[in-house]
């Protein structure tokens, strides 16, 4: 089991705790949301807690909670640039069918 980012995400997020000044890694996580029935949640950890899996890629801790990692197993986050849109894209092997709006997704 595991989840990865590629090396422009790293450096992205690399980026950012260093502008906040403190942070151990990244987490991902999954929530009841959206017209699909799950989102991705996305932020910055500054402990890791007790139930978390760690894995680390180019130099980034990604911490997932034990009840998200059977919706994120083997998932690899990448952080693109395409014309005026940036963000985080996530290539979920265990996606079967996202909403129209790309806000939620089903397992």
């Amino acid at each position: 089991m595991s989840v990865t980012l590629t090396e422009a995400a790293a450096k992205h997020v690399q980026k950012y705790l260093a502008r906040r000044g403190k942070g151990v890694g990244l987490r991902l996580g999954v929530k009841t949301s959206g017209c699909s029935g799950m989102a991705y949640k996305l932020e910055f950890a500054d402990q890791v807690e007790p139930d978390d899996k760690v894995w680390e890629s180019f130099g980034v801790k990604v911490l997932v909670d034990e009840k998200s990692l059977p919706y994120l197993d083997g998932t690899e986050l990448d952080y693109t640039r395409e014309g005026l849109q940036e963000g985080f894209k996530f290539h979920n092997p265990n996606e079967k069918s996202r909403c129209g709006c790309g806000e939620s997704f089903q397992i």
